[in-house]
């Protein structure tokens, strides 16, 4: 039997599979910029469900990394957490290790964003403020189109995530880091 689980007991399933301060870190970013796009998508009674995949996106990669978005359908399958989960968390690896194509719109978000909130970050620590409230759009697009800067972040994926939902790069970089501002620093 699956069951849409809480935040408590998507946090010990991550923390039992990732310890490692940078991956905890990543996965608590996505999730409340997830929880953000919720409600500005129209989906605020949703914001829960989206922080949860948000925050359990990466649950396989610090101890499975060659087997990122397959080994954690596994694991959540044998705790019987619900598929709608393990479908939008997968879903991110899309063309990269799954064929598992993001369908709803929360789906696609966390394709765009995930590789974006670590460029952002990236972006963000060059700084000499060290934040984003005062980071403007051109300094991310500037440090976007240099390939050697932040580049475990794939500009590929960032652009087709801006596709899958409509969005110009542009759009996507700025709603990402109003995102951001609500809750950084």
């Amino acid at each position: 039997m699956s069951t849409i689980m809480t935040r408590e007991e998507a946090w010990n399933l991550l923390t039992e599979f990732n310890q490692d301060e940078f991956h905890l870190q990543h996965g608590q970013i996505v999730e409340k910029t997830m929880m953000y796009f919720a409600e500005k998508l129209g989906y605020g009674e949703e914001k829960e469900f989206w922080g949860i995949v948000g925050l359990l996106h990466d649950l396989d990669f610090e101890q499975f990394p060659a087997q990122h978005c397959i080994k954690s359908q596994e694991i959540m399958r044998d705790r019987g957490i619900d598929e709608k989960i393990i479908h939008a968390t997968a879903s991110h690896g899309y063309q990269i290790t799954v064929d598992i194509e993001p369908k709803h719109e929360m789906e696609k978000v966390l394709y765009a964003v995930d590789e974006l909130t670590g460029l952002i970050g990236a972006v963000v620590l060059m700084r000499p403020s060290k934040s984003v409230q005062d980071l403007e759009l051109k300094s991310v697009k500037k440090k976007y189109k240099s390939k050697g800067f932040a580049a475990g972040c794939d500009r590929e994926v960032i652009q087709r995530g801006a596709d899958m939902l409509g969005w110009t790069l542009d759009e996507l970089i700025t709603q990402t880091i109003e995102a951001l501002r609500t809750f950084q620093d």
